[in-house]
């Protein structure tokens, strides 16, 4: 098999095995808190956020890891787990960097292009 499918392969197992972590734990959690406020969600993304930066940080140590399993459990796993561990990243590296305005900028047009194509989006729906 290339590296390339190999790769390909290992995203694919991660984020499948990532996306039925996170229906595991979503569903877990809105039991276990009524569902009254989306524990869930940010449960999950908080975790996600923590797990992305415990691997980037030993990534960025020298922990060797082969690249496709890299891909694997950062792109596959966490990308199937929350992609919002992939927008906290790409924030702090941002910062990391000072690029103070750059990062400052994602945050708020993520943010608020994120909630207006949900209000778009959902409002097409209802007159669709």
């Amino acid at each position: 098999m290339s590296a390339g499918a190999q790769t390909w392969l290992l995203v694919a197992l991660g984020g499948a095995a990532g996306t039925l972590l996170r229906w595991g734990l979503g569903g877990w959690l809105a039991r276990a808190t009524g569902g009254t406020f989306p524990w869930e969600t940010l449960v999950i993304n908080v975790a996600g956020c923590l797990g992305i930066g415990l691997l980037a940080g030993a990534f960025d140590r020298g922990a060797l890891l082969p690249p496709p399993l890299r891909m694997a459990l950062m792109v596959g796993v966490l990308g199937g787990f929350t992609t919002f561990s992939t927008f906290a990243l790409e924030t702090l590296r941002l910062a990391l960097d000072a690029q103070w305005a750059a990062a400052a900028s994602y945050v708020a047009l993520s943010n608020v292009l994120g909630l207006a194509a949900a209000w778009a989006g959902h409002r097409a729906a209802l007159v669709a």
